[in-house]
């Protein structure tokens, strides 16, 4: 990837935390906030629809999630999941729990709070909500944040609630799970300050180990989401939503950054090129019989379910369809997103990839000459049924029309190497609207001192601490008050002090190491973590086995510690037995010990390793084998 001067390119990125609340009751009624693995009791179908909002006008984000015709299944259950949920009764009166944590994490950011609270209702029918809108409120404006020596302004705390599960999605039907719906999400905005990946990711860090340090959020992959506003100059604000793994922050903005640029360069270059919207046509050309002996396999696949194969011509884009935006992903692969969301298609060909995939380049030139086009212009083919052809071509339409402008604005989604993809068109002003159902709260100096007189240590007060109480060295100190785990490293530490080096290195460098090497730690529940100390203390296994054990777990993230240790065969040794191995691995290598004398300790020490390794700890090891050689050497 080419390096990119972002102070040149002008570079602005907003953050938005969502971080779930670990309240006992949901936002609006008094069911439990925990999550089910378990078949569901009930279900119910609904279809959502847009409405106006106060401003006359229909959101067109709504307006998008409407046309897909999509049915909703939501999964109940009769004990965790209410007739709020369901949308069969009023929402009950704000948990006063969670406006008190929302609160506190104002304070801890110097925002203002407001005087009262008042609930409104934001337009959202993609089907994650029974309502067909998310109520939220705001809790306070202002406030700012120190990342990496530099001073990132707040501009709104709210509160909103957290959205239905998606379970699974098919072509007319999505499937949710209501025990999510209406768990408490503190959503954090920051002002469009920072300038770079790097400050992205620390102010994220920052913002998280916020959150954490207050002990009353939840922990775990799912429950803290960032969404990440990117822009450069000359491109738009693109909002990318729902990243879960800090660590793709920083490749989600270089390339966001990397594929703006592209974009205007394509716009500069069809600017070049004369090329004029009122030249992009919507007619879409029936091509069928010019591929019936086509040996490609999704041809040859649409031709036997009697579908046809449609065609596009982009005038004066011929090259700029394959010009790639981000690693992997094209402009075509742009306008590939843009065809499967507005019809029921798999994707496109482009005569900027062809002849491939079995098309041939005497069909690609049948092609050319049946739709009197020149080797300037690009061809884009759909092979389905012709009414989603037709609908695919013509969003793949309005999408090159777009390019002539540059950057479009849109919502994307991330994908798991950083690179995004369209999600849906940009929310407008016009999904807002006041909730009648429930009353406003007003917010008390006698609540806010309350909550001020029992404020969380931040992060750097707890730096003396990490190093005279658990025995930190100040290195390791200080990766801790930076760690997003702080919490989790201190609740071990706490409980088991004299493991808190081991926690904090597991925690960070092993926690990294591990990452690196594509174990996804991330998705090991945190009770389990816990539990692998505590376990760890019992003497059930030694140290050396965490990152064994770790990495067992993030493949089968709902075993238990003991499952693992039985897995891994981590069963503790005694002593005896350890002498015996010992003993025996003395006896094998006797000529090493003569010519190495105490030197033939590290090689030793490797042999025993190899057998015992998470079955003992290594200090024991060395104490017992250093005494054996000793006494050999006698």
């Amino acid at each position: 990837m080419t390096k990119i001067d972002y102070e040149k390119v002008g570079l602005l990125v907003g953050l938005e935390i969502h971080q779930q609340l670990d309240t006992r009751s949901k936002l609006f009624c008094n069911c439990p906030t925990i999550s089910r693995e378990d078949n569901p009791d009930f279900v119910f179908l609904r279809r959502l629809r847009p409405t106006q909002s106060e401003l006359g006008k229909i959101d067109p984000a709504a307006l998008f999630e409407f046309q897909k015709g999509r049915v909703h299944v939501y999964e109940n259950y009769d004990d965790t999941v209410c007739l709020v949920e369901q949308d069969e009764e009023p929402p009950h009166p704000l948990d006063s729990e969670a406006i008190d944590i929302a609160l506190e994490v104002a304070l801890l950011l110097d925002s203002q709070p407001v005087d009262e609270i008042q609930v409104m209702r934001k337009i959202v029918i993609d089907g994650s909500n029974t309502t067909g809108f998310q109520r939220t409120l705001i809790i306070a404006f202002g406030g700012a944040l120190e990342a990496e020596g530099k001073t990132i302004p707040i501009q709104a705390i709210c509160l909103e609630e957290d959205a239905a599960r998606k379970i699974s999605e098919e072509k007319s039907q999505i499937r949710w799970r209501l025990d999510r719906l209406g768990i408490p999400l503190i959503e954090i905005a920051t002002g469009p300050a920072m300038r770079n990946p790097e400050e992205v990711v620390a102010v994220a860090l920052r913002l998280g180990q916020i959150l954490r340090v207050t002990g009353k959020v939840k922990r775990g992959l799912g429950t803290i989401r960032q969404d990440i506003n990117v822009s450069i100059k000359g491109g738009a604000i693109i909002e990318i939503k729902g990243v879960q793994k800090l660590n793709l922050i920083s490749n989600i903005v270089k390339y966001e950054v990397q594929r703006q640029l592209a974009l205007l360069a394509i716009r500069d270059e069809l600017q070049q090129r004369s090329v004029k919207a009122s030249k992009i046509k919507n007619k879409i050309h029936d091509v069928t019989p010019l591929f019936q002996r086509c040996t490609s396999k999704v041809i040859r696949g649409a031709l036997k379910r009697k579908e046809g194969i449609f065609a596009l011509v982009l005038p004066g884009f011929a090259t700029l369809v394959g010009r790639e935006l981000q690693p992997g992903r094209r402009l075509g692969t742009e306008l590939a997103d843009y065809a499967r969301f507005w019809a029921d298609v798999k994707g496109l060909f482009h005569t900027d990839e062809l002849p491939k995939y079995g098309i041939t380049s005497e069909e690609v030139e049948k092609l050319r000459t049946h739709l009197k086009v020149s080797r300037k212009d690009a061809v884009i083919l759909v092979a389905a049924e012709e009414e989603s052809a037709r609908a695919a071509l013509k969003a793949v339409a309005n999408r090159a029309k777009e390019a002539l402008k540059g950057v479009p604005v849109e919502t994307r989604g991330p994908l798991q190497d950083g690179t995004t993809k369209f999600a849906r068109p940009r929310p407008g002003a016009a999904r807002m609207y006041p909730e009648t159902d429930v009353a406003p709260v007003t917010i008390t100096e006698k609540r806010l001192e309350r909550i001020r007189n029992q404020l969380p240590e931040m992060p750097e007060q707890k730096l003396q601490k990490f190093r005279e109480v658990f025995g930190l060295s100040d290195e390791l100190a200080q990766v801790m008050i930076r760690s997003l785990r702080i919490d989790l490293f201190e609740e071990i530490a706490i409980k088991h002090a004299d493991v808190a080096i081991t926690a904090a290195a597991t925690l960070e460098s092993t926690w990294r190491s591990l990452d690196r090497e594509g174990v996804e730690v991330e998705k090991i529940p945190e009770d389990q973590i816990l539990i692998i100390f505590d376990k760890l203390v019992e003497g059930r296994f030694a140290k050396e086995a965490i990152p064994e054990i770790l990495t067992w777990l993030a493949s089968k993230p709902n075993q238990t510690i003991d499952g693992a240790i039985k897995a891994l065969n981590l069963g503790g040794l005694t002593r005896e037995e350890l002498v015996v191995i010992i003993d025996d691995i003395v006896e094998e290598n006797q000529s090493m010990i003569r010519e190495r004398q105490k030197r033939a300790l590290g090689p030793l020490m490797g042999l025993v390793m190899k057998q015992v390794r998470g079955r003992v700890d290594g200090k024991v090891v060395s104490e017992l084998l250093n005494m054996a050689i000793q006494k050999y050497l006698k």
